[in-house]
């Protein structure tokens, strides 16, 4: 919980990692890529206070202590979700799996929300692993990766006939939220993998799904908005957003936030620190105190206390079923509860441009 001039604030990270990234995690013969890897993870890091930078060799393995700290400790950090990216192309016990999550969220209760994760690439037996892992886990969340490498392939799209197999076996496993990595490019993956195009295609075909288009696109904003606003069911995760934006360039961040605030609206918004790229703390702070910086901005819509508590917590606790302390909540908001609805309507003034 953060509180700053009389107002609290309950937050949830969630977009947020526990990853193993050092060389003894490295496949062998695929060392140039898990090297290069987490090398423009860390190189994003910059983008961040300089008060904040790690050196490489912490990045590439930090502790359960540095992220109890960082996120709970001095991050104002309530629940977390962890999404996971397996990469075992690369690294040998994946870089951020769901059980290495488990292990870190059944330490500590109440703190996390475990992800999982599916490939279509990956068949009948990775529906069984899906079905495994919500049993084990109870995740409610996957997070996809359509840029991950896999046996020679490249990455696929939502489109395939493929994925549309796993969305259904989602809906069948009572799992909610489908959280899409589709931002900037990280080498060597392929930046036309990361195309927001196909989240339009299955959003429409899959209704009951809520679909969390993380770091939403970027650097192709428009397309993600002009998608999002016709998609009830889209929503914009703003990991990357306020990390790689609001300190690095301030008056893109403007232009970004004000699209999405136009198009997306404010109840279609979640925060995520994207940990351990960057710390929530500075982000949770300079968020609340965040306003466009000119009347260049004037045509967007204006942020107000209450669209920066739905952002940083009231958003993603709706779609999670996270229960808000009562005075913690906006007036007449109810608590939530595990059948969070879907595809809420957005308060957005271009809401009633959707289909």
């Amino acid at each position: 919980m953060y509180e700053k001039d009389g107002e609290k604030y309950f937050v949830v990270d969630s977009h947020m990692h526990y990853w193993s990234a050092g060389p003894d995690n490295w496949v062998p013969g695929a060392e140039k890529y898990a090297k290069g890897w987490i090398e423009c993870f860390h190189a994003y890091q910059s983008l961040a206070p300089e008060s904040t930078h790690w050196p490489i060799e912490k990045f590439m393995s930090y502790t359960e202590d540095d992220l109890m700290k960082d996120v709970f400790t001095d991050g104002y950090v309530d629940v977390a979700v962890f999404q996971p990216t397996y990469l075992t192309e690369w690294y040998r016990e994946g870089f951020n799996t769901t059980e290495r999550n488990a292990a870190l969220g059944a330490k500590h209760p109440g703190k996390f929300i475990a992800n999982t994760r599916w490939d279509p690439r990956d068949g009948d037996d990775g529906l069984k692993r899906l079905a495994e892992n919500v049993d084990r886990y109870g995740s409610i969340g996957v997070k996809l990766y359509t840029a991950e490498w896999n046996n020679g392939s490249r990455g696929w799209t939502l489109k395939d006939p493929g994925a549309y197999r796993y969305l259904e076996k989602c809906q069948e496993l009572g799992i909610k939220n489908i959280h899409v990595h589709k931002g900037p490019t990280i080498w060597p993956l392929d930046k036309d993998a990361f195309d927001v195009s196909d989240v339009d295609h299955a959003a429409t075909d899959f209704p009951e799904l809520n679909f969390i288009v993380e770091h939403v696109g970027l650097p192709r904003i428009e397309d993600f908005c002009f998608m999002a606003t016709q998609e009830p069911n889209v929503y914009a995760g703003l990991s990357v957003v306020i990390g790689g934006l609001m300190h690095a360039r301030p008056r893109f961040f403007a232009k970004v936030m004000g699209e999405l605030l136009f198009w997306v609206g404010e109840d279609k918004m979640t925060f995520g620190s994207d940990y351990g790229i960057w710390e929530p703390k500075w982000q949770i702070e300079g968020f609340v105190d965040w306003d466009y910086p000119g009347d260049e901005f004037s045509d967007y819509p204006r942020v107000t206390t209450a669209t920066k508590k739905k952002i940083l917590g009231l958003n993603a606790a709706r779609l999670y079923g996270i229960e808000v302390p009562a005075e913690l909540r906006l007036p007449d908001e109810e608590p939530a509860s595990r059948d969070a609805s879907v595809g809420v309507s957005s308060a957005s003034p271009a809401a009633s441009l959707g289909g």
